[in-house]
Order: C-alpha cells, then sequence, then structure tokens
C-alpha cells in the first residue's frame, strides 16, 4: 500500500466503526478482574532465637530456644492465641522442679477512638507440668494504646506472679515504639518497669533496642536487652545473672 493511500484506508475504518454501533456495542467486553481474596483470620508464626528473653529476664538461663504460635482475629476486633517457647529457668531453679515449656493462651479486642488505637485482653500463661509452689502459672489483664509509632501498655497480674509469693497484683508498664526504616529494616525501642507486689527487691527496669530485616520470607532480628535488676535476686542457683546485659539474635517465619 501506497503512502498516498494510508488516508483513505483510515477514513475507510473510521467510516465503517461509525457506521456499525450495533456491532461495537456486541464485542466482548474485557473480564473483569478477579475479586481478591480476603484476608484469612488466621496466621502462624515459628522461630529459633539464642535464647529466649522476657521482659529482659533470660527464660532459657542464656540456650537457645524454639518458639511459636497461632493467631485468629475476627474482622469484630476480637482475637484469640497460643504461643508457646522452651524454658528452662524453672528445673535450673531446682534439680526437682519440672516445667520446660511456656504456653501463653490469650484473648482480647482491639479497636480504635480517634487516633488512637487500643487492645484490651487476658493472658495465662502456663508452666506446662510445673510443680512449684506457689505455682508459676499466672493470669494477667492488660490494656495497651497505640498513637502513630509508639505504644504504652499496662499488665497486671490476677494471681500470683509466676511464682512469687504472695504477688498477686503486680504490675509491668511497657513503653515502646516501632519505626519502619525501609527496604525490610525495622527498629523498635522498648523501656518496661516490672513491679513486683509485696516482693520488691525483685522490682526492676529493662531495656532493649531491636534491629529487624525482613528477607528470603523470614525475619531476622538482634537485639540489644538489658536490666537494672538486683543481682542477688536473678542470680540461679548455677551462678548464672539472668539480667545482663546480652544481645539476642533470632530468625522467624510468619505464614
Amino acid at each position: 500500500m501506497s503512502v498516498k493511500k494510508l488516508p483513505s484506508a483510515i477514513a475507510l475504518v473510521s467510516a465503517l466503526l461509525g457506521a456499525t454501533p450495533a456491532l461495537a456495542q456486541t464485542a466482548a467486553a474485557p473480564a473483569p478482574a478477579p475479586a481478591a481474596e480476603p484476608a484469612s483470620p488466621w496466621s502462624f508464626n515459628i522461630g529459633a532465637f539464642t535464647e529466649y528473653r522476657y521482659r529482659g529476664i533470660s527464660q532459657t538461663s542464656f540456650k537457645p530456644a524454639l518458639q511459636g504460635g497461632v493467631d485468629y482475629a475476627s474482622p469484630s476486633g476480637f482475637y484469640l492465641g497460643a504461643w508457646g517457647s522452651t524454658i528452662t529457668w524453672i528445673t535450673d531453679a531446682a534439680p526437682a522442679n519440672k516445667g520446660n515449656i511456656e504456653i501463653d493462651i490469650y484473648g482480647g479486642y482491639k479497636g480504635t477512638a480517634g487516633p488512637i488505637s487500643y487492645d484490651v485482653g487476658l493472658l495465662q500463661y502456663w508452666y506446662a507440668g510445673n510443680n512449684l509452689n506457689p505455682n508459676a502459672n499466672t493470669l494477667e489483664v492488660y490494656g495497651a494504646g497505640t498513637y502513630g509509632p509508639v505504644t504504652a501498655k499496662y499488665s497486671y497480674s490476677l494471681t500470683n506472679l509466676f511464682g512469687f509469693v504472695d504477688s498477686k497484683g503486680s504490675g509491668y508498664l511497657d513503653l515502646s515504639a516501632t519505626f519502619d526504616l525501609g527496604n525490610g529494616w525495622g527498629l523498635v525501642p522498648h523501656i518496661g518497669r516490672q513491679t513486683v507486689a509485696k516482693n520488691g527487691a525483685y522490682n526492676y527496669t529493662d531495656a532493649s533496642l531491636t534491629l529487624t530485616k525482613e528477607a528470603y520470607g523470614l525475619v531476622w532480628s538482634a537485639m540489644v536487652v538489658g536490666t537494672d535488676s538486683i543481682k542477688a535476686s536473678y542470680t540461679n542457683p548455677a551462678g548464672k545473672y539472668l539480667g545482663k546485659g546480652t544481645v539476642v539474635l533470632g530468625v522467624k517465619k510468619n505464614f
């Protein structure tokens, strides 16, 4: 086809399209994009860490820990979950002691009030088979509020706290923040204050700074953590001070 004939051909095509509106209307329309599947209310996680620190205190006497959990989050805001970890602090305290697994069962409600996100619930710590007296199993009620990246949370024990005698009414104040540094990096500073009712020698403050990185489908972490706890109060029979400063490394899979 010559260059001179191009305008005529274009005009012919345009005329045909203009003269056949019925044909244009009956042409197959593009298929609608498939609707996105709703996010599952279930989530799971499993991880391995160089040790398990809780509120700044080593739960495994500086030994590695395996951990995992499952959560259900309803669109209404209610949630339930369970989480578990290996521990050694109970059996390290005395040869006759039993209990090397911690299982946490919790449930609550999350919502918003203006710019504040809030979270209230109950948490049952269950140390399977433990024979401590008082028993190590502990029930706490908690409430948290988040504004921007900052979260404040307070936990109050409705029972004796982790086997401390006459310690009902103990409390833990937790202040933390979560910062997205981009490219999968995150930073979480934290400071907390544990008070043990009628056991003042066990009160302390803990602090940590955790750096995380998402890579290869995993969350890698490095946490610098320490406490100002009284050394004699948190040294086990093997002479290990469980509140000393250290670095904890970990890797976790969320799915």
